[in-house]
């Protein structure tokens, strides 16, 4: 048997905008086991939930293991703050994923939207306050990088995604959290793939793409065995 950071019976939550969402089963993303016994996993969203879902059965069978998607598109940092006792500490999760900040910066973009927007300030503030909510209540938590496709770091969106990134960067050094850089992933990837090969508006992204979020999770989470 492969060792793993997993225990059996852990529940792991994975919470953030459309990028987590892809379509999953409401109120709760989750797997449903048929009357055969068939584990229906569609529950969980077509994205990298998913891909991880099926990665941890293959590799520790041996280990019963609960996946929960509330992933909801469009939403920010404040929005994960107004559900998060619902969403999270009433579902006392043992591992807690966390992938948000993309729609902050982009919203700031889009000429159309006249929501109030979430400043680095309000941004980082929000952040922390979940982060040290759920530091007593759950397990252990990942953050994950916001990321913008776009290999031109003079690009004005991506001068701000890295901003917002950092940010995230450095609360996982503050709460000694698994920070996973899914900007440098993506770089890595595009430096030999067009971004046109995953994505249509360098935000949303192919089946690859979210193999790519999958693969990085489970790397550095598996990178940190003892």
């Amino acid at each position: 048997m492969l060792n793993s950071r997993f225990e059996n019976g852990n529940k792991l939550l994975f919470i953030g905008d459309s990028i987590t969402d892809t379509s999953r089963s409401r109120p709760i993303g989750q797997t449903v086991k048929t009357k055969t016994g068939f584990e229906d996993s569609t529950g969980l969203g077509s994205g990298f939930v998913s891909i991880i879902n099926s990665l941890l059965i293959s590799s520790y069978p041996q280990l019963n293991l609960t996946l929960l998607n509330l992933g909801c598109n469009g939403h920010r940092i404040t929005d994960l703050k107004h559900r998060w006792q619902r969403d999270v500490l009433d579902l006392k999760p043992d591992w807690l994923i966390i992938l948000i900040g993309i729609n902050d910066v982009w919203r700031q973009f889009d000429r159309l939207n006249d929501r109030n927007q979430v400043n680095i300030n309000n941004f980082e503030e929000t952040y922390r306050s979940i982060i040290a909510e759920s530091k007593t209540d759950s397990g252990q938590i990942v953050l994950m990088s916001p990321y913008y496709l776009e290999l031109n770091l003079d690009d004005p969106m991506r001068i701000k995604m890295d901003q917002y990134s950092q940010i995230v960067e450095r609360l996982s050094i503050e709460y000694q959290c698994p920070f996973i850089n899914l900007q440098k992933a993506f770089d890595h990837f595009l430096s030999s793939r067009t971004v046109e090969s995953i994505s249509s508006d360098k935000i949303h992204i192919s089946k690859v793409g979210h193999t790519i979020i999958a693969q990085s999770f489970l790397k550095t989470i598996e990178s940190r065995l003892p």
